[in-house]
């Protein structure tokens, strides 16, 4: 579904990322791990067309959507919950989820809406409540619902799990298989690489904007080198 061929990006005389290639299959997650700058969140900032690469091309369904303008990359079908969430802090969390319907035209948003509080029923009981004001929890879930309103094939997740409480993760990552195995295929960068990879049915690592290691889920969480830098040298 989406392909990366040879991506060289950065920031002015910055090279973020250099000659990474990757590739997301269709009904499928998966994880690009890697520590504090390794370039992870340059690599969905480029997808999304919010960076232009230097060279190389992403490809989505086979079309070549290099540098193409952000709305446009949405309204094709390729959603981002952005690192931090941010989410609108001032307007509601229905005004929130309506934002993220922005690209559509049709009649169905309403009926999507609900069918967020059905997955995310805290952010029905506070539909009229300041994003704000949400914790960090109901903030992440409201940022994933409001991605999720512009029915994208391709969802993208930018540290879901990032200063959220061990059982509030635990939650994330489940309301992210569900999402899966609804239709929608995911590629997610995260930090917590053990949660990551127990979801994932591939993985790419990147250090210092450099893909090091690629494969399945299972043979990256057993790879002497992630066990070692992400794993604590153990795989449970």
């Amino acid at each position: 579904m989406l392909k990366l061929e040879n991506i060289m990006a950065g920031y002015g005389h910055i090279t973020a990322l250099k000659d990474i290639s990757l590739e997301v299959p269709q009904g499928s997650i998966v994880s690009l791990i890697g520590a504090n700058g390794a370039g992870k969140t340059t690599t969905m900032k480029t997808i999304m067309g919010l960076v232009k690469p230097t060279s190389g091309r992403v490809l989505f369904e086979g079309q070549d959507i290099t540098g193409h303008k952000t709305h446009n990359i949405v309204h094709g079908g390729i959603s981002l919950v952005p690192e931090g969430r941010q989410i609108l802090q001032d307007m509601s969390v229905y005004e929130n989820l309506e934002m993220g319907a922005y690209t559509r035209k049709d009649k169905e948003i309403d009926a999507d809406i609900k069918k967020v509080f059905k997955r995310f029923p805290i952010l029905d009981e506070r539909s009229y409540q300041l994003g704000g004001t949400l914790s960090g929890g109901q903030q992440q879930m409201l940022a994933i619902g409001r991605a999720l309103m512009a029915r994208p094939k391709l969802l993208l997740l930018d540290e879901p799990s990032m200063g959220l409480a061990p059982l509030v993760v635990n939650e994330i990552f489940e309301t992210i298989k569900e999402i899966s195995a609804d239709g929608t295929t995911v590629l997610l960068v995260e930090q917590n690489v053990r949660q990551a990879l127990k979801i994932a049915d591939y993985a790419y690592v990147l250090e210092t904007g450099k893909m090091v290691l690629s494969g399945t889920a299972d043979e990256v969480r057993h790879n002497p080198r992630v066990m070692e830098a992400y794993l604590g040298g153990r795989v449970e």
